[in-house]
């Protein structure tokens, strides 16, 4: 199955499914531009494939992602100000590394304070 997202203003506003072999062509090799043209006719708009592997435009399309073309690629929403993107994934992270953790201990983004806080949950006993 190919993944195909409707791009609004820079952000993906639908991501569908369609069968792979709309993308094939005479000699049955992938067209990224059939499927493009497909959905385009389908349902009006501008299309983008996405790799529901990530194998291309770094992210796969989720409602509310932006595209950008100069990078080619999807960026999920950024969670919080601090965060900076990281290019290589077009991924946010967080300015200082999440701690280690085990089975036990957890931790959450405290956006106040710049700093990853220990989730204070009751063990189970």
């Amino acid at each position: 199955m190919a993944h195909f997202a409707q791009i609004e203003d820079g952000l993906v506003t639908n991501v569908i499914v369609i069968a792979n072999e709309i993308l094939l062509d005479s000699q049955g090799v992938e067209i990224e531009q059939q499927g493009l043209d497909f959905c385009s006719t389908l349902l009006g708009g501008v299309w983008v494939q996405t790799s529901y592997n990530g194998n291309f435009r770094k992210n796969y399309a989720g409602k509310g992602f932006s595209y950008d073309s100069v990078r080619d690629a999807f960026i999920p929403y950024k969670p919080y100000p601090s965060w900076v993107l990281d290019e290589s994934t077009c991924r946010w992270e967080a300015p200082i590394p999440e701690p280690e953790s085990d089975w036990d201990t957890s931790y959450y983004w405290d956006e106040p304070t710049i700093t990853w806080a220990l989730l204070e949950t009751p063990l189970i006993t």
